[in-house]
């Protein structure tokens, strides 16, 4: 009868839109404590990709208790030995609209430094069978726990909307395969197909309290590319009797710079980044083959493909012109099963959700951020923008921090860093608002 009496008083409350903003803002402050917990307990925990056993039955034992219809297990990866861990969970509520709402789940292979007396300490077994330290050094324990709040706001404001809430825990967003993994095992055939996709990222450069969005592209195509460069080898005195790897290897990855600046519109972004470079045993030894890792940035199609083009081309270009012969010319590799493409936020749904943002949070609040050549496969949900999809950054950083680092010019720990450590409460607080605000403005 009590817990009765509270809802209807939070009913004729919620008949205002001031009165609505102030309730919602107590119904999070009273769970805080409790979603703080939660996103301790998951930092604590936290597993690679490929392996969230424990934390998806975590997340999904979580929102049945919340009343949700909950199907584990969901995706089909191309290597057949791995397991999908991902969660659909349903709650329908009238007619109306679907919702899609997704986190990720996973974490990365970082050594934690960040002193927090809840700091992962776990090591865990790759998929090369290495032992290596495990962390959320990408905020992913946020994502889960703004995640489970507003699944239970939604729950409590049920009378505020119509349609149906489908909550996504989405596996291996770090290595670009969870989404894929998911949509090929039936994610929009068994289960209802979306009218709208929304996710959140929190921010390592944004105030704890705030939000960012950009309208159109958000996040970038993002491709890696093998290069094996083939010489011929010998001894280091007498390099005029062999093709020296090394030198080619070195010229070819000036050669690729020339993409970005000189064959790409400077008004249609594009990376190309030369991460590893690899050859070579011994200081008097001209190895046969040297081999570069490559990630390729781009955002629309028609760039990405040029662009990759153009990799091979000057990659086998510069070799032809050293002289190797044609049945060594370098091997050019697109891993085509670490792509994961652009992020494409609708305009017109950011504008509205951004809004409704604006009006709950404050203007002051809500700010409008430029693209960025990170990747993330959320993109893959809205199936090249078939879906009208959204996904926000939310802010993480200690105010104080932010302002000191703008003001003497020095970094803050990024996404990715081992010492990267959100400010949890505004955090998830600001997270658990804003997602239910964009979900009531869809379900209206």
């Amino acid at each position: 009868m009590k817990k009765l009496l509270v809802l209807l008083a939070l009913l004729v409350f919620f008949s205002n839109s001031a009165n609505a903003q102030q309730a919602l803002d107590k119904m999070i402050e009273q769970d805080l404590p409790s979603l703080v917990n939660t996103y301790q307990k998951l930092h604590a925990n936290p597993e690679l990709s490929h392996k969230e056993e424990k934390t998806s039955t975590f997340i999904a034992e979580e929102l049945r208790k919340l009343g949700y219809e909950v199907t584990e297990r969901v995706g089909k990866y191309e290597r057949t030995e791995l397991t999908g861990y991902g969660i659909v969970a349903l709650l329908k509520n009238g007619s109306g609209p679907t919702v899609l709402i997704r986190a990720d789940m996973d974490a990365l292979p970082i050594e934690e430094k960040t002193g927090l007396p809840f700091a992962s300490k776990v090591k865990a077994k790759n998929d090369l069978g290495e032992e290596v330290f495990v962390m959320h050094g990408c905020g992913h324990d946020i994502h889960m726990t703004s995640f489970l709040g507003t699944a239970k706001m939604l729950v409590t404001l049920k009378n505020q909307w119509r349609g149906t809430l489908m909550l996504v825990g989405q596996p291996a967003e770090e290595r670009g395969t969870g989404a894929k993994a998911m949509l090929n095992d039936g994610l929009y055939s068994r289960f209802p197909k979306p009218n709208y996709v929304l996710a959140l990222h929190d921010s390592a450069n944004l105030e704890a309290g705030k939000v960012g969005y950009t309208e159109g592209y958000s996040l970038a195509n993002v491709n890696s590319v093998n290069i094996t460069v083939r010489g011929l080898g010998g001894h280091g005195a007498y390099p005029h009797t062999t093709k020296d790897p090394v030198v080619l290897a070195a010229q070819i990855i000036l050669g690729l710079q020339t993409i970005v600046s000189r064959e790409n519109s400077p008004l249609d972004p594009a990376v190309v980044t030369v991460g590893s470079i690899n050859g070579g045993t011994k200081h008097n030894i001209i190895p046969d083959e040297v081999k570069l890792q490559l990630t390729v940035r781009t955002y629309k199609e028609e760039v990405r493909q040029r662009v990759l083009s153009s990799i091979e081309r000057i990659t086998k270009g510069i070799a032809l012109a050293a002289g190797v012969p044609e049945n060594r010319l370098p091997i050019v590799e697109v891993v085509e099963t670490e792509f994961t493409p652009a992020t494409f936020n609708n305009p017109e749904l950011s504008r509205r959700i951004s809004s409704a943002f604006e009006k709950a949070l404050g203007k002051e609040n809500v700010v409008k951020l430029d693209p960025v050549m990170g990747g993330e496969d959320f993109g893959r949900f809205n199936l090249n923008d078939q879906i009208p999809g959204f996904i926000f950054w939310l802010g993480a950083v200690e105010p104080s921090k932010v302002a000191k680092s703008r003001a003497e010019a020095t970094p803050l720990p990024s996404l990715h860093s081992s010492q990267f450590a959100p400010m949890a409460e505004p955090t998830i607080f600001t997270g658990v608002k804003a997602m239910t605000l964009a979900a009531l403005e869809l379900l209206k």
